[in-house]
């Protein structure tokens, strides 16, 4: 049974058709990453999947559930979670606040769940009194993930992760992608990124218009010379 399963679905805003027919998939342990050009409705699908958008036509699955338009609170219940690509932490909380934030929905001690937290992101455990507003923008990126971790979800869905940040500081995020996907995590990202959000998934999709174009292992679409052409400047 896949994770997440979207099937002929269509959404928008207002009366604008924005992602038309979409279907994709999710398998336990996988990295997908969408990627398209700017306006091919990627971070639209994000908002579908999460209950931020309903679907007009067709369907979405999380866990073999019909969860169309479901509230986002419900699904973080059931085990997404999701960090969007601008205002994505709290900047007026500290780190170890942030991360608390993360876990609303518990009620007992929180302390082994910040630990694996701290141990996957050691620089969050040294400026956990820091408020965040007072960070990076790469720290403020591992702030987002963690507080999006602390709930243990099935699937993390992550936008545009690597948007703004310095060369040095988009290897690191990326590695620790790799570290949650290793631990167990599926992961669902959008990323501008193509060439290296290809290296990172075990299968892609592209999309154009909010239609699917292409899809496949990443390696393949990696190799595929429309990819190289239109996407990854090659």
């Amino acid at each position: 049974m896949p994770v997440l399963e979207v099937d002929a679905a269509t959404s928008g805003y207002g009366q604008m058709e924005v992602v038309r027919d979409l279907s994709l998939r999710v398998d336990e342990g996988e990295i997908i990453s969408i990627i398209g050009p700017n306006g091919a409705g990627k971070s639209t699908a994000m908002k579908l999947v999460f209950g931020l958008l309903k679907p007009w036509r067709g369907s979405v699955r999380f866990l073999g559930e019909d969860v169309g338009g479901l509230a986002p609170d419900k699904l973080v219940r059931r085990g997404m979670a999701y960090v969007p690509q601008v205002a994505n932490v709290f900047t007026t909380l500290t780190v170890e606040e942030n991360l608390e934030m993360g876990a609303f929905t518990l009620t007992g001690p929180l302390g082994e769940r910040k630990r694996r937290v701290y141990e996957l992101f050691p620089r969050l455990h040294e400026r956990r009194r820091q408020r965040a507003g007072q960070m990076s923008g790469g720290e403020r990126q591992m702030v987002a993930m963690g507080r999006a971790l602390m709930l243990d979800p099935k699937l993390l869905m992550l936008d545009e992760p690597s948007a703004g940040l310095a060369p040095l500081l988009v290897d690191m995020i990326f590695e620790k992608i790799e570290e949650v996907n290793a631990a167990g995590i599926s992961v669902l990202m959008v990323e501008q990124n193509a060439r290296k959000s290809l290296e990172l998934a075990h299968r892609g999709y592209v999309l154009a218009a909010g239609r699917n174009e292409l899809d496949g292992p990443g390696s393949v679409l990696l190799d595929d010379p429309k990819v190289a052409r239109l996407y990854l400047g090659g």
